[in-house]
């Protein structure tokens, strides 16, 4: 049961010059989409939230999500038959997900709060989030999809 050598203690050094190296030159070489502070994200763009428009793919384009940022769903409320109506909810696991079963989900916002400037929800946790409409029984999520996950990651800040 012999101790750290010298090979053992050097190498632990030269590993530790390393990563404090790669850190300090990436200080100020931030990711092109890393911002500084909370995020305020339109879900969908200027698409808002609709059928027949895939979050699946506009959540892969636009990541990565931090903890804090606020996703903004946007959609017209129903007005005599000329809007389909849209609400948001969360999802409790990925086989819902997957599946667009919403038993245990939980309603975020109902069919007439996107209208204006839209629900607002701010992302508190670092875990994952699956969202989908779930107008006529699950169809816009499974037909339209209306439906996206996010896995927000925790912000570096630096000085």
């Amino acid at each position: 049961m012999g101790g750290f050598t010298f090979a053992h203690v050097s190498l632990i050094l030269i590993v530790a010059a390393s990563t404090l190296a790669v850190c300090s030159a990436n200080k100020y070489a931030p990711h092109p989409k890393y911002s500084q502070g909370p995020n305020k994200i339109i879900v969908g763009g200027s698409e808002g939230w609709r059928f027949d428009f895939s979050y699946t793919n506009w959540a892969r384009k636009n990541g990565p999500f931090y903890v804090n940022d606020t996703l903004v769903f946007k959609y017209d409320p129903p007005t005599d038959n000329a809007t389909i109506p849209h609400d948001v909810y969360l999802l409790p696991n990925h086989r819902s997900f997957l599946t667009c079963n919403l038993t245990g989900a939980q309603m975020l916002a109902n069919v007439t709060q996107g209208g204006g400037e839209g629900f607002e929800l701010v992302i508190q946790k670092r875990k994952p989030h699956y969202f989908a409409c779930g107008q006529h029984e699950g169809s816009h999520c499974s037909d339209g999809q209306m439906k996206f996950f996010v896995m927000p990651m925790l912000r570096r800040w630096f000085k």
